[in-house]
């Protein structure tokens, strides 16, 4: 075998083996080594233990060669899944990036409002164009439209389990749609003008709707009928939203105010001023998300004080406000959007307020620091609804640009 090493090196081994082989005592090894190496006198002093110094290096950066190809694995690997922790991040953090996984094209005015089934695949969307369309968000496929409102569909909602399906229009009237024959099993009639809001109580046996004719109804599901009737709103009622327990109703109008009921006694427990415009949507804070928002509203390091229920706001003043609603207070205001904000949903993880604006983009709010950490460009006109799945890393938008956007979230 051809040896790489030069003169110089190979002597300088030479000297460094007969240095080993002398401080070991192998002297007849040694004898016969220097005889054959041609290697006259003494060794010189430099050589001292320089061979097994050598060795230790050797394994040592051998050590450290395969340390750093098990790093640079980790890196291809990162590389190729698209971002540093993505696989290590806990759904809590998932966050819509973009671009878009699909468009949906398929409504011929703009789309009001977007929502995802519990259960299924599926995302609904209503739209100006008097129809309702189910979409599957993981394929990316056209599924049917419903038919049955006369003009603009202004909201839709699920029941928790997703068997019924509930949709209210310009048309002044309100439909429970079956979600498995996909008919529309009853049409509720009794607001006097267009009903931009519906919603179920928790129970699903009641749903309520909120009008221009500036009151909120609730009306029994299996008969059809109207039995409560919520008065105090001045102007137009804008959103109705239940909290999880079915005890407190939140409602906003154009009157710039917030409402909040007692949904047992009909009792108006509280209004919430200090929007400057129209009060465009509102959404309840519970779970892991109220305890975010009482960690941002804690002061110099002590415990808060607000113990909630917590609600979110978003109004045309451009500003998203976060209340304590058992004391009435806005514990913050969160400032960013450069036009109305038209759409909210709290992240089921709790540590994001995910909001869409008439700026044409959503934004990603870190509620324990109070700011935005991600804007998307979302649609090419108004964004004017967006909902996020409570287990899928999926988040669905709809826009003024008659398209529904699905997105994943990592």
């Amino acid at each position: 075998m051809k040896m790489v090493l030069s003169q110089r090196q190979r002597e300088e081994l030479n000297k460094a083996i007969a240095d080993y082989l002398c401080s070991n005592g192998y002297m007849d090894a040694l004898e016969s080594f220097k005889a054959e190496a041609d290697m006259p006198g003494d060794i010189e002093r430099k050589y001292a233990g320089l061979l097994e110094k050598k060795w230790t290096s050797v394994i040592r950066l051998q050590k450290k060669v395969m340390e750093l190809e098990v790093k640079l694995n980790e890196a291809e690997r990162e590389y190729i899944a698209g971002a540093p922790t993505r696989d290590k991040r806990s759904p809590t953090e998932w966050i819509p990036r973009p671009p878009e996984k699909y468009c949906l094209t398929g409504h011929r005015a703009p789309v009001t409002r977007v929502v995802m089934h519990p259960v299924y695949s599926i995302v609904v969307s209503a739209s100006e164009d008097g129809t309702i369309k189910l979409w599957d968000y993981e394929t990316g496929e056209y599924e049917r439209t419903l038919k049955g409102h006369t003009d603009s569909v202004q909201d839709i909602a699920f029941d928790a389990t997703g068997k019924m399906l509930v949709s209210c229009s310009a048309d002044m009237s309100v439909k429970i749609w079956d979600f498995s024959s996909y008919e529309c099993t009853k049409t509720l009639h009794g607001h006097d003008h267009n009903v931009s809001s519906v919603t179920f109580l928790p129970s699903a046996d009641f749903l309520l709707s909120a009008s221009r004719d500036k009151t909120i109804k609730m009306w029994e599901v299996a008969t059809g009928y109207c039995v409560k009737t919520f008065t105090g709103h001045r102007e137009w009622v804008r959103m109705v939203r239940v909290s999880s327990d079915g005890s407190l109703i939140a409602s906003c109008s154009n009157d710039q105010t917030i409402r909040i009921w007692v949904t047992q006694t009909k009792e108006c427990k509280m209004e919430l001023r200090e929007h400057d415009h129209v009060v465009e949507c509102v959404a309840w804070c519970e779970g892991a998300s109220a305890i975010s928002i009482a960690a941002a509203s804690a002061t110099d390091n002590r415990r808060s004080q607000h113990q909630g229920p917590f609600l979110v706001s978003g109004a045309r003043d451009k500003t998203i406000r976060v209340w304590d609603v058992s004391v009435g207070m806005c514990l913050f205001t969160l400032v960013g959007h450069d036009n109305w904000v038209r759409g909210l949903v709290v992240h089921p993880g709790g540590n994001f307020i995910l909001s869409a604006s008439d700026d044409k983009t959503v934004r990603t709010w870190d509620i324990k620091n109070k700011r935005c950490q991600k804007t998307l460009e979302a649609h090419t006109h108004f964004c004017t609804s967006i909902d996020m799945h409570r287990n899928a890393p999926y988040v669905i938008t709809g826009s003024v640009d008659q398209t529904v956007k699905v997105w994943e979230c990592r």
